[in-house]
């Protein structure tokens, strides 16, 4: 059974691998929760270690093409997006997994950065 999910509007401050990013989290009235690490919900991405390397750094790049990134201490643009959270009970404290939806500004269009990561073949749906 998937559990409930939660909507919060996030900045992206930094993208781990293809399927990893580290967010701050607006909560409302003045409340961030900052530097949360969340994993993409229902995919999985190559990892960047290993024998996958090569496709590790190619998910990671697409990844942070879909959100138009620019990461590092001097970004003048924050990514700003939508994230439903999951929270899942494994490990010691468990781990928050979200769907992301961010913004394409060619069009004001909003999508979903987990299954455009699946459409163009930079990821494989998983199951929890």
């Amino acid at each position: 059974m998937t559990p409930k999910p939660y909507a919060y509007n996030a900045i992206v401050t930094k993208v781990y691998d293809g399927d990893t990013i580290t967010v701050d989290i607006d909560l409302g009235l003045g409340v961030w929760l900052k530097k949360q690490t969340i994993r993409l919900y229902g995919i999985n991405t190559p990892e960047l270690r290993g024998d996958e390397r090569e496709e590790g750094l190619e998910s990671r790049a697409e990844l942070i093409e879909l959100l138009q990134f620019k990461g590092g201490p001097l970004t003048t643009k924050p990514c700003h997006v939508t994230i439903k959270t999951y929270k899942v009970k494994k490990g010691k404290y468990g781990s928050w997994l979200a769907e992301v939806y961010a913004v394409d500004e060619s069009n004001s269009s909003i999508f979903c950065v987990n299954d455009m990561l699946v459409r163009n073949g930079y990821a494989e749906r998983k199951e929890y």
